[in-house]
């Protein structure tokens, strides 16, 4: 009968000290709990209890806590970026803008024909850049609806590539350069969007035409089962690219921000190239800057069966 008795005070002392320590252990987390929440530190909860129970409790708390400071400091960095983002785009559209208005006071105040004429052929020029701003804007903001998809239809890619590439004839000329221009004779049929492919290809050779120097080239042909257009141009020394980052929005190497650009056409490029099951990278390599684009190729019979006409393929710019 001792026996049992000695027993169970025992136990009864051994239940009251894990009650007592279990209640310190709650009230110390408690206190943690309360400095983590008005103070921002890497603070986490501790434990010195031997339960199994309780040291899994304040393991799943701590990694309650490390989500919320992770998705906290990505949410800082996003409201940066947004900040940044805005600023930037108000400094685009700021820019043609304001030389809108000088030009318009210019053609007001002038009594000569040929100054009014000038100054028209300006502003037009200037009314030209603030609509191409705002359209990268309109097409980069549709590329951020995850729901957004392309009409993709057979066609032929090589030709799409080659006309789209002729256009760009007199811009060429403007700048005095001769591109080097290595494409491929054989069709080269894929799944895509023609307006789609030709906005990829614009903003490509756009970019290379607004940062390259002396030398642009375009080349075109079938690797790995698939289309591969790369166009490359030599960057200013002082330019520093980071590949990781050039199809961003608003990323720009040139940090003076000389020109017109919005930033966006890399990363509207990448997201339309997506779109068409394709994929796009940039390298830089003895002091050139290159940008592939690969995209799927499908049999060439199916490709023929197409007989849609072109006008009627879905237009990135009106679909809304």
């Amino acid at each position: 009968m001792l026996f049992w008795a000695i027993g169970a005070t025992i136990l009864a002392v051994g239940l009251l000290i894990a009650f007592i320590r279990y209640r310190q252990q709650i009230r110390k987390n408690c206190r943690q709990l309360e400095v983590m929440n008005k103070h921002t530190s890497n603070q986490r909860l501790t434990s010195e209890v031997p339960y199994k129970e309780v040291n899994e409790l304040v393991l799943r708390i701590n990694e309650l806590c490390n989500r919320y400071q992770e998705e906290g400091i990505l949410m800082e960095r996003n409201e940066n970026a947004l900040k940044e983002a805005v600023a930037n785009l108000s400094h685009d559209i700021r820019t043609p803008l304001t030389s809108l208005d000088g030009y318009v006071q210019l053609l007001v105040m002038s009594d000569s024909p040929e100054e009014k004429e000038h100054y028209l052929q300006i502003i037009q020029s200037r009314i030209a850049s603030l609509k191409e701003l705002l359209e990268e804007l309109f097409t980069y903001t549709k590329m951020q609806d995850q729901n957004y998809e392309l009409s993709m239809v057979p066609m032929d890619g090589r030709q799409c590539i080659c006309e789209t590439v002729l256009a760009f004839y007199e811009d060429f000329e403007k700048r005095g350069l001769s591109p080097e221009v290595n494409f491929c004779e054989e069709d080269l049929p894929i799944m895509g969007n023609e307006v789609a492919l030709r906005r990829v290809v614009q903003n490509l050779v756009k970019n290379a035409l607004e940062h390259g120097r002396n030398r642009l080239g375009l080349t075109l042909e079938k690797a790995d089962n698939s289309l591969k257009f790369t166009c490359y141009n030599d960057k200013k020394p002082e330019e520093i690219i980071d590949v990781e980052k050039i199809f961003q929005r608003f990323y720009k190497g040139d940090k003076a921000r000389t020109s017109n650009s919005t930033g966006l056409g890399l990363a509207i490029a990448k997201g339309l190239v997506d779109r068409m099951n394709g994929s796009i990278g940039a390298t830089v390599e003895d002091q050139l800057f290159k940008v592939e684009v690969q995209i799927p190729i499908i049999d060439k019979h199916a490709a023929e069966k197409t007989d849609e006409p072109r006008e009627k393929r879905k237009n990135i710019s009106k679909d809304h």
